[in-house]
């Protein structure tokens, strides 16, 4: 199953505990879909047979992937920086992101005459800062800084302060919620248009802008819709504010779901959030089940989803959906390296059980691989790795073995014929330090 954690949501009446706090309203989201409508085209909402087959419900796969820039991320930014006034607009301004953001404002800066800088941490994959590049042409200035987004954030306003520039958010800023929220009214929208109502609707959770976006219009034109927020594992910000009852800096994150992978959730998605909680369950997937609905979505759909862009689809094992509902995936983004897609396989296989490492010491007698290959392995287990782990005196080092499985549960009776043989073989457990090290790292 897809699930690793779940929190449920559930408190009585709305709560905020900054008095500041400007909720937004579905008013001031169509206020923006009609200032952005004349850039950014609604994108398709896609029913999917495969996965409402597999789930009993009406399952709808709204295609951010479609857009320009290939993510959801250009509506804020693009409503954001239209309303920035002429002094502003003259004195630049500045982004981080951790790649699709920084498209959007790559994109809108273009389109504005407007000079940007944006940071982007080095995990970015090589696809997204050349689209980057391509968006923004000669108005964008490039900077590849930090390990994680947060240092790049964090880069980006002190470059912004010295400057007298001003930041466009990614997710914590007013402005960038109310864009993020036209998907949810296109959504409401376009069901309407097919005589439908939107019963939940599952939503990829990084830095919260979105998913407060989307609570904060359906609060008010469809109360009864269930929001499923979905975090990765690697990086549940959002999963440790609800723990700490406000906005905590986690201490170390897994940066594979770049385009959620980030260690405090924002201070405004937060606020909206804790308002609409009421409305919102919450669930964390293992990044290895997000690779498994990556390919699903590739070989099936032809959906080229980038790991965030999956979340939502991950989320569907997770939630209590009652049969023949109607549900919307939001398919957040497809900027996704082809050069990521042997991790992706090879995160999805270890996830689904098929693929299984070991330290094999052989006995030095004649005859001790044919009889790991003859005894040990099953017909239909495949060796995918061999690898001494000493370049000299392989005689007797250990070696790294991978073994792929046809079926998860042919992994006990390998085990069990592993434990009969004099051959030493050692499992190694994804997580475990000596796992990332010998096989990860």
């Amino acid at each position: 199953m897809a699930v690793v954690d779940s929190l449920t949501m559930r408190t009585a009446t709305p709560n905020t505990s900054d008095p500041a706090f400007e909720e937004v309203h579905a008013a001031d989201i169509r206020f923006a879909q009609g200032r952005i409508s004349s850039v950014i085209s609604p994108t398709p909402l896609q029913y999917c047979p495969r996965l409402s087959e597999q789930y009993g419900v009406e399952v709808y796969l709204k295609r951010e992937d479609l857009q320009d820039v290939r993510s959801y991320k250009i509506r804020g930014a693009y409503y954001g920086i239209s309303r920035l006034g002429e002094e502003a607009r003259a004195a630049g301004v500045v982004a981080a992101s951790a790649g699709n953001h920084a498209q959007g404002v790559a994109y809108a800066c273009r389109a504005m005459g407007i000079q940007v800088k944006i940071f982007v941490p080095k995990p970015t994959p090589k696809q997204k800062r050349d689209r980057i590049r391509v968006h923004g042409g000669g108005a964008i200035e490039l900077v590849v800084t930090g390990n994680t987004f947060d240092e790049a954030a964090q880069a980006a306003r002190e470059d912004a302060a010295a400057r007298g520039a001003t930041v466009i958010e990614p997710f914590d800023s007013r402005d960038t919620v109310v864009g993020q929220g036209t998907v949810a009214a296109e959504i409401v929208a376009q069901l309407a248009s097919l005589g439908k109502e939107l019963d939940t609707v599952l939503v990829p959770v990084g830095g919260g802008g979105l998913i407060s976006g989307v609570l904060s219009y359906l609060a008010d034109m469809s109360p009864a819709t269930k929001v499923v927020g979905v975090e990765p594992k690697g990086a549940a910000s959002l999963h440790a504010a609800r723990d700490a009852g406000e906005p905590v800096t986690l201490e170390a994150i897994d940066p594979f779901v770049d385009g959620a992978a980030v260690k405090r959730i924002g201070e405004i998605p937060w606020q909206v959030f804790n308002a609409h909680r009421d409305a919102t369950e919450l669930f964390t997937a293992d990044e290895g089940a997000v690779c498994t609905e990556m390919l699903g979505l590739y070989q099936n759909e032809g959906i080229i989803a980038e790991p965030a862009g999956a979340l939502s689809v991950a989320g569907l094992g997770l939630a209590d959906l009652a049969p023949g509902s109607t549900v919307v995936c939001i398919i957040s983004g497809g900027n996704n390296d082809v050069l990521r897609y042997a991790e992706v396989m090879e995160r999805s296989l270890v996830h689904r059980g098929l693929r299984h490492y070991f330290l094999v010491n052989f006995p030095q007698e004649a005859g001790q691989l044919r009889h790991f290959l003859n005894d040990i392995l099953g017909e239909e287990d495949d060796i995918v790795l061999f690898e001494y782990l000493k370049k000299n005196n392989r005689e007797t080092g250990a070696a790294l073995v991978g073994i792929e499985l046809a079926r998860a549960e042919d992994l006990a009776p390998l085990l069990e014929r592993m434990d009969e043989s004099v051959i030493d073989c050692r499992r190694l457990e994804p997580g475990t330090p000596e796992y990332d090290y010998i096989v990860a790292g």
